[in-house]
């Protein structure tokens, strides 16, 4: 029997309403639809009013749908025993500043309905996972921005979910904390579970997430791995060369360079339009005829963000996310 998606949207709408009765109708959602499959990161980006928090809301019951469908694990958005397994970091999360590291993630646990026993038996664990090791009985008012995320992270785990969600789980987190954080959901996909990141932070994304959707003005433009939306359709070979300038723009002859940019001395990095792998190997077998010494050779990618503004810009609202988008 084949599992359900972890989480299955299809053509998901919401419409609000600026203001009461005859108000003006806002399209948050226009008939969105993805499935995530179990055992996998999934990245959600966009720009502001994108409709991406309302997602997220309708996920987790918050909010109700306008039309279309969506399940999570199997069960309707909004059932009961469904969220059971559904473990949330909201953005902006604010723990109440009396308790210590130990009593929030007792208070937390309660509410999912485990036993105190269970409770205090996972916290060390949970603590040392998202390095928090020894900060135990420390008062959360006395916790950074940074410790304050692993411990929002460590109360998502605490009733061990299949799926967490995730809003803005790195914000505030220094690079070294972002570091640790990635190898704590890399080893909770290892064990099967399911991630599913709202972020603003493109370079944590493509890191480590499989596969990434991208929404504007609430439709999907686009979904899929992260190494098909950062080649984006580039034909561009990217080689590092060392040697004479002259010499090397000789043996390339008229092929098109698409970017030439110099290094250190007598190293240069040179972005070909070389389209199939016979003009590749024709190119390097001229340039070591020449005597060129070839350092690097790949096909050039851009970044998740290169990839990012070039699927927004054709929206003239649209602009990329800031450190205080959601």
């Amino acid at each position: 029997m084949t599992q359900s998606p972890a989480i299955s949207v299809e053509s998901l709408q919401k419409t609000y309403r600026d203001g009461f009765f005859r108000g003006r109708r806002i399209e948050a959602l226009k008939g969105v639809s993805l499935q995530i499959e179990r055992g996998t990161i999934f990245g959600l980006l966009g720009p502001n009013g994108a409709g991406k928090t309302t997602l997220i809301k309708i996920l987790l019951g918050i909010v109700r749908k306008s039309g279309g469908s969506a399940s999570l694990l199997g069960r309707p958005v909004g059932d009961r025993i469904g969220r059971r397994s559904v473990g949330y970091l909201p953005e902006h999360h604010r723990i109440p500043r009396h308790h210590t590291a130990n009593t929030a993630l007792e208070y937390y646990g309660s509410l999912s309905g485990m036993p105190i026993r269970d409770i205090r038996r996972r916290t060390p664990e949970l603590l040392q996972n998202v390095g928090l090791t020894g900060w135990g009985k420390t008062p959360v008012k006395k916790f950074s921005k940074g410790m304050q995320q692993r411990l929002g992270l460590a109360q998502a785990l605490m009733h061990d979910p299949e799926l967490l969600m995730l809003d803005e789980p790195t914000d505030g987190v220094d690079p070294v904390g972002r570091a640790d954080m990635r190898a704590v959901l890399q080893g909770l996909k290892s064990e099967g579970k399911t991630i599913f990141i709202n972020s603003h932070l493109l370079q944590e994304i493509e890191l480590i997430c499989d596969r990434v959707a991208i929404l504007v003005q609430g439709e999907l433009r686009r979904e899929g791995l992260v190494k098909d939306l950062t080649q984006g359709g580039r034909s561009d070979v990217e080689v590092t060369l060392i040697g004479s300038e002259s010499i090397i723009r000789t043996a390339l002859g008229d092929r098109p360079i698409a970017q030439w940019t110099a290094m250190e001395a007598g190293q240069y990095r040179v972005a070909l339009g070389l389209d199939h792998q016979p003009q590749v190997d024709e190119c390097v077998d001229d340039l070591r005829q020449a005597g060129v010494s070839i350092v690097g050779l790949g096909r050039r990618r851009d970044t998740l963000e290169e990839a990012f503004l070039e699927i927004v810009a054709d929206d003239p609202a649209s602009a990329p996310p800031s450190s205080s988008s959601s």
